[in-house]
């Protein structure tokens, strides 16, 4: 039975992390890579204890966080001069085309967050941002 078949149901269970272009470790769950999603994806996003993405945006592609572990500072917006504290349990939407920054505010333990995109290829949409530009 092929994944790709859409009259299946699929699970994925990943066993490790890979590194994504945000610089952080990612659980690959749902993508059109995995199961042969084709209008969104699924992770789980791993901030290690005093971690921060790459400022970075998603072109063309909105963004659906529920924050699982952690407190995370979210910088974001031109030249990332803005920013909001997220706690365990927040949802957060990160519409399309927004440069942002998602900072662990602990030194201890890492955040974690399930994250969606209605991307299937989730990281090529992916632009690391410099804020300086925007300055």
């Amino acid at each position: 039975m092929s994944a790709m078949n859409s009259a299946e149901i699929v699970t994925i269970r990943p066993e490790k992390t890979t590194m994504t272009k945000q610089q952080l470790p990612n659980f690959v769950g749902i993508s059109g890579a995995t199961t042969g999603a084709k209008h969104l994806s699924m992770n789980l996003v791993i901030i290690p204890p005093g971690g921060a993405a790459q400022p970075h945006v998603h072109r063309g592609y909105e963004t659906a966080i529920y924050l699982l572990e952690g407190r995370v500072e979210t910088r974001y917006g031109p030249g990332l001069r803005k920013s909001v504290i997220h706690e365990a349990g927040d949802f957060i939407f990160i519409p399309a085309d927004v440069p942002h920054q998602p900072v662990n505010l602990s030194t201890t333990e890492s955040a974690k967050a399930l994250v969606a995109r209605n991307d299937p290829n989730e990281q090529e949409s992916v632009v690391v941002y410099d804020p300086a530009a925007d300055s």
